[in-house]
């Protein structure tokens, strides 16, 4: 039958609206018609502005997913802040002492370790490349139903209109309807731990750092931001993330300042201050004939590794180049809805996610407790690691995203040299 596209895309976010810049920039799917859902489309950032609580470390990997489909270029330089090392360390530990880690870009033959940057341009730099520009429709409106019949979709959005796709993927983040109107069930926990996240100014500079040390109730993150600035993610119990959010800004930096361990002097709280509840999640299957989940729809993973967005990237990805290699070996647009294609892109992404959301959990219950008898295991594990360049590259892989199977989006790209 006749579709009114080949590719909806339902949910405009950073994961969405990544996976219609791929599709648009890639060479087979760019001929077909793709369309993206999303009610409220972002406007672009100021040039000039405070910078938004809402950042995200970009790994290496996710870099080059925006370099592939024409964005990362047109993201201002003055708002990238790269980061060249990392210093991890426990709570009975002192920072690049005993029971300490550093990650340095030196040793994993990068230029960086990642970027801070606003997810407000980071969206708007996927809505501004040229390949989405011309190639995405983007339909203002909210989704209310979806009906999958095998060998399409159709969805129903909340003025009344009926739009039907050969594919629709659920990139609607961790709360997806999409996923639950498909029929896919979730799995998953609440921690007793909320994130609180604010932006400030330190008294020593971040020296491009990012550091976090563990402390009983969660990780307290310094993030360096391109202003000077650091951005700040503490995870701590609910009760002391309100604390923090409504206690005098004065008394919450001088905390602060203690909790990481006085590596920046004096703080200044710089920005609003707000908390989110933590939990992880993952649906039981990332697809059904016709439909696919991308991103948070498909798992939402403890913020303390910042690997949630960038292994949603890699989910578009990846999922792009399944498609894509269907329709380069001579198949018609009707089997992208097939199901044997989508359980490709499933076992390859399921797989992926399954080790980070196991390993981000792992090292959240082992570090984030008063045990004494881990406190010892903890300290020498990090200790060990340190020692150990083998070890170090192996974590950094992981930072970077360029651990794993790899989608060719993701890989370096080797430019040809003419003569």
């Amino acid at each position: 039958m006749r579709t009114d596209f080949d590719l909806l895309i339902i949910g405009g976010g950073l994961v969405g609206a990544c996976l219609a810049a791929l599709a648009a920039s890639d060479r087979e799917l760019s001929r077909l018609k793709i369309a993206l859902l999303e009610a409220q489309p972002p406007t672009q950032p100021p040039d000039e502005g405070d910078i938004d609580l809402r950042v995200s470390a970009i790994s290496r990997a996710s870099e080059r997913i925006f370099a592939a489909c024409g964005a990362w270029s047109t993201l201002p330089p003055q708002h990238l802040s790269a980061y060249s090392e990392m210093v991890v360390w426990d709570a009975t530990g002192r920072p690049c002492g005993a029971g300490s880690l550093r990650f340095s870009a030196a040793e994993s033959g990068e230029p960086d370790l990642g970027h801070i940057v606003e997810n407000r341009r980071l969206l708007w730099s996927l809505y501004n490349a040229p390949a989405f520009r011309s190639r995405v429709t983007v339909l203002r409106a909210e989704l209310t139903a979806l009906t999958l019949a095998g060998d399409h979709s159709v969805v129903t959005l909340a003025d009344g209109r009926s739009i039907s796709a050969r594919l629709a993927v659920g990139a609607d983040g961790a709360a997806s309807m999409s996923r639950r109107l498909a029929g896919i069930d979730t799995g998953g926990w609440e921690y007793e731990q909320h994130a609180f996240v604010t932006h400030v100014r330190t008294a020593h500079p971040h020296r491009h750092t990012a550091w976090q040390r563990f402390l009983p109730a969660g990780p307290l993150a310094f993030l360096p931001l391109a202003d000077g600035r650091s951005s700040i993610v503490w995870t701590t119990t609910p009760s002391h993330a309100e604390h923090l959010v409504t206690a005098d800004a004065g008394t919450v930096a001088v905390e602060m300042a203690a909790a990481i361990d006085g590596v920046f002097g004096a703080l200044q709280i710089a920005a609003s201050r707000a908390k989110f509840p933590l939990r992880l999640s993952f649906a039981r299957d990332y697809c059904k004939p016709g439909f696919a989940l991308v991103g948070d729809a498909a798992h939402s993973v403890h913020p303390l590794a910042g690997q949630g967005v960038n292994l949603g990237f890699l989910d578009c990805a990846a999922l792009i180049q399944v498609l894509s290699d269907e329709l380069a070996s001579g198949a018609r647009s009707e089997t992208l809805a097939e199901h044997r294609l989508l359980r490709r892109y499933e076992r390859w992404r399921k797989s992926e996610n399954t080790v980070a959301l196991g390993l981000i959990d792992g090292i959240n219950r082992l570090f984030s407790n008063e045990s004494e008898s881990l406190t010892w295991l903890r300290r020498m594990g990090l200790s060990t690691v340190n020692r150990s360049l083998q070890a170090r590259r192996m974590l950094m892989g992981r930072a970077l995203g360029t651990a794993g199977e790899l989608p060719a989006s993701a890989r370096p790209q080797i430019k040809s040299v003419h003569r």
